[in-house]
This record gives structure tokens, sequence and C-alpha cells, in this order.
């Protein structure tokens, strides 16, 4: 399994999504996966379609894009936070 490159986006590309790189960092390390994270805009993320392996996102979004997509709104909330965790692992684990 080779290095999955994961772009992690909100509305300004700074405050929430830094939270969502966080814990993605820490589930990689305690999985002994390689990622590797971008941080971004959500409006930059189709610049990154032919080259990432998932998007993580607290921003919404309609578009369609060629890797799967998770919303991590529920690290902001608190509520449903190790599930949203669980669906990211498996993708990493793809």
């Amino acid at each position: 399994m080779g290095k999955k490159r994961v772009l992690v986006a909100c509305g300004a590309g700074i405050a929430t999504s830094t939270v969502v790189n966080k814990a993605i960092e820490e589930l990689a390390k305690e999985n002994n996966l390689e990622v590797e994270i971008n941080q971004i805009k959500i409006a930059e993320v189709p610049a990154y379609e032919d080259s990432a392996d998932l998007l993580v996102t607290t921003a919404m979004t309609k578009k369609e894009f060629k890797f799967p997509v998770i919303d991590a709104r529920t690290f902001l909330t608190g509520i449903g936070v190790e599930e949203t965790k669980k669906q990211i692992l498996e993708e990493l684990k793809k």
C-alpha cells in the first residue's frame, strides 16, 4: 500500500481544516499509514482532481470528484467524530 494523498479542505483553507488535518495525521501515525496531506480551500479542490486519493472537508460541496469525499463537519460539532475517523481510515487502507 503506497502513500495516499489526502486533501483537507474548508472554506478558507485555514481554521477548521487545521483541526481535521491534525486528526488525519494522528490516525495515519496510529495505523502506520503513509499520507501526504494538502490543506486547501474548497475552491482549490478541482486542481487536484487527477492527483488526490481522498477529500476530507468541513465545507459543503455538491460537485462530484474522482475520489471519495468525506464530510468532516463532525470534527467541529464533536458529534460522530469516531464514525468519521472510521470512514477516513477505511479509505486510507484501500
